[in-house]
């Protein structure tokens, strides 16, 4: 079989053996040759440029230079030895420094012999230098494989000191590749290849490690890429399919007296054309008879709470339950005092369950939760409790969900029998990539318009220096009636970060701001939930005038008549998280403000957020931006929801096109193959079973 060599043991490649294949096991999750030509490397360096000694200078990246070692000499005392070597060529001298290994440097290198030398220049001294370079006679590269690019590999400090570096498993590959040779079985269908003008796999794995020109780097990249979207985007649309044709849902076929009440009588401002279309999105779902797995995408203050209240009305008047859970009991009060607030004229039961709710009231709430008396309850992850039982949960709504865990989130769809429809929501705008991977199996739908009467929030960038002319714009506002919120990346003073802290910040805003004329309200993560509760009330019924807290409040505190917000150490943020905050004003219809307070001294990238956030309230071009700053794996809950599969070589803030294309390709096959039984995509089918033993049925848990 050609596959064999490929699911060989890496212990048995030259070069291995199995001390080493227990190193690759555990450090790199190597365990076979397959394993090894799917680990790639994370950059090239052109090997084909040569600079001359003169030309270096110190803010260089890698170069290479050849030249000719013309003496050793030992510096230092005993510990702090160095070994430097002069390297020269027709055009100056260069300083090699080794700090360690000298003793097999002395043996191995040899004077007047020419070598390619590469490395990072340095200056120490005022003389230029490199330090622990990479070594090689010139003859002996001139018979090695005729590659122009190098590759490295992200290897582990465990490694490195076993003597496994980014050299090392260059010669692994090689050795791999030579062994597998033309017994590379194909993973893409003929025609894909053809039609698209793909490399075939075993062109594009030799060039992924051992480029022979920039153009086969680039075409070996774009196969690989390619080929990894193509199976995520077929498993993610092929489980969309199976589950609108298999996953049997409620039928709520009426929209009966609680939503029409509610809509005729009790709705507190007019729904703008962005609620009614998704309402109505929902509604089709709902009247399916198949199981609703939907994504409702809204910036802060965009309305989905009302949206959701309204479809859990439609559960109601079918004689089902719903229940919404929220990620923290700030935020579970907030949704309850919002419901119970536009509810307070119709008869319904509404409950609340978190962590601090009493045993007595829970009692009385299971109760009536499993006769059926209770018709929404709204809480924490206190719902998943295994004591939480409903007598018919028909509808679930999670607010923020890429906040609770896989496993926290499957365990409230199995709250009954056959699966509720589902509602997830995020006031985090998921950038167009990520959401059609992480949530490619859902429908999506996007609030993207502002209730009216709303003022986009005005952003702007002060420095520290600025702050007691901020301090006289606060209040000014104060005066007009309005409230401030003053957030803080820390509670208390660090050592190791130079950052605003709020112990501090509360006293200098209680000297700047002191009773009676003014309130001051303090709020952060370590409080105990009543004196919490307690300082918010104070803010909410404006005793205080200013909340001096941390993120503690970026989702959940809705106060129309805060109109500012500062930002202290904005530096300190991502922009997911800036933009989160930022939402906490602008709620009514004053004019809203965000400032954003930093030191002078800024990071590239920390400037570049400050000047994303001051030019755009449009939270989805912030998360694109966040995207490509921060990388996948860092964006705001992705960690938390976890992206389900592992990307080798796909980049999903730089590969949008190749997502796009493979998506739509992906797309066409199933429309006309939807089980892949067609012969000419046998491979596609194959290679998908493989897939799906390893990983978790995403449809169930999105």
């Amino acid at each position: 079989m050609p596959n064999q060599k490929l699911e060989q043991d890496i212990k048995y490649l030259k070069g291995v053996g199995p001390k080493r294949a227990e190193l690759l096991n555990a450090e790199l999750k190597i365990f076979n040759i397959k394993d090894l030509l799917y680990y790639f490397p994370y950059k090239y360096i052109d090997r084909t440029k040569f600079y001359s000694i003169r030309e270096l200078k110190s803010d260089m990246a890698y170069i290479q230079v050849i030249g000719k070692i013309s003496y050793f000499e030992t510096i230092g005392v005993k510990r702090k030895q160095r070994l430097v070597a002069y390297f020269t060529d027709s055009t100056g001298i260069l300083e090699l420094v080794w700090f360690k290994g000298t003793q097999w440097i002395k043996q191995n290198i040899k004077e007047n012999t020419e070598y390619i030398v590469f490395g990072k220049p340095s200056v120490f001294n005022g003389k230029i230098n490199i330090i622990h370079p990479e070594m090689e006679e010139y003859s002996k590269q001139q018979e090695k494989l005729d590659y122009s690019f190098q590759a490295y590999y992200n290897t582990s400090e465990k490694l490195k000191k076993n003597f496994v570096n980014s050299k090392v498993i260059h010669t692994l590959i090689h050795n791999a590749l030579q062994l597998v040779q033309n017994n590379i079985p194909e993973t893409i269908p003929e025609y894909l290849i053809k039609e698209h003008k793909l490399l075939n796999l075993q062109e594009a794995l030799l060039n992924i490690h051992l480029p022979s020109s920039h153009e086969l780097l680039l075409k070996a990249k774009f196969r690989l890429k390619f080929e990894e979207l193509l199976y995520i985007q077929l498993n993610i649309l092929q489980q969309k399919i199976k589950r609108k044709e298999k996953s049997n849902g409620f039928n709520f076929s009426k929209v009966g007296k609680y939503f029409h009440e509610f809509y005729e009588k009790n709705l507190p401002f007019e729904l703008t054309n962005a609620q009614k279309k998704v309402i109505k999105e929902i509604r089709i779902d709902l009247g399916s008879g198949k199981q609703m797995n939907r994504l409702l995408q809204g910036d802060v203050g965009s309305g989905k709470t009302l949206v959701a209240l309204m479809t859990m009305l439609i559960a109601i008047d079918n004689n089902y339950q719903a229940c919404l859970m929220a990620p923290t009991e700030v935020l579970a009060n907030q949704h309850f005092n919002t419901i119970t607030q536009f509810l307070k004229h119709i008869n319904l039961n509404i409950a609340l369950l978190t962590g601090s709710t009493r045993q007595k009231e829970r009692k009385i709430l299971h109760q009536q939760l499993s006769d059926g008396d209770l018709n929404i309850l709204i809480g924490t992850h206190a719902l998943i409790e295994d004591t939480v039982k409903f007598k018919n949960l028909g509808f679930v709504v999670i607010d923020e969900q890429h906040r609770f865990g896989v496993a926290q989130r499957a365990k409230l769809w199995k709250k009954n029998v056959q699966a509720p429809h589902i509602l997830v929501m995020t006031a985090t705008p998921i950038p167009r990539t990520l959401a059609m991977t992480v949530y490619g199996d859902l429908d999506v739908s996007i609030i993207d318009e502002l209730p009216p009467g709303r003022k986009p929030v005005k952003t702007i960038h002060a420095y520290d220096s600025k702050r007691l002319r901020i301090f006289g714009f606060i209040k000014e506002q104060i005066k007009k009636g309005r409230q401030v919120y003053i957030v803080y990346p820390l509670i208390k003073e660090s050592e190791k970060m130079d950052y605003k802290d709020l112990e501090d910040g509360y006293e200098s805003i209680s000297r700047a701001f002191p009773p009676p004329e003014y309130g001051v309200s303090i709020v952060h993560g370590r409080m105990k939930q009543v004196d919490k509760e307690k300082s918010m009330q104070l803010f909410i019924n404006k005793s205080a005038q200013i909340m001096v807290a941390t993120t503690v409040i970026e989702v959940g505190v809705d106060v129309p008549n805060a109109s500012v917000m500062i930002i202290e150490s904005a530096e300190r943020f991502g922009l997911s998280q800036l933009h989160q905050l930022r939402g906490r004003v602008g709620r009514g219809a004053d004019q809203s403000y965000c400032i954003l307070m930093t030191s002078f001294k800024l990071s590239n990238e920390a400037r570049r957020r400050i000047e994303i956030m001051t030019q755009t309230n449009d939270g989805f071009e912030i998360s694109e931006a966040d995207l490509k700053l921060r990388g996948p794996g860092d964006i705001e809950g992705t960690q938390q929801s976890g992206i389900p599969f592992d990307l080798k070589i796909t980049n999903l803030a730089k590969d949008s096109q190749i997502l796009t294309l493979s998506r739509s390709i992906a797309n066409e096959i199933l429309e006309k193959d939807s089980d892949l039984t067609d012969e000419k995509n046998r491979i596609l089918s194959l290679n998908l079973q493989k897939m799906k033993q390893f990983k978790i049925d995403w449809s169930d848990i999105s």
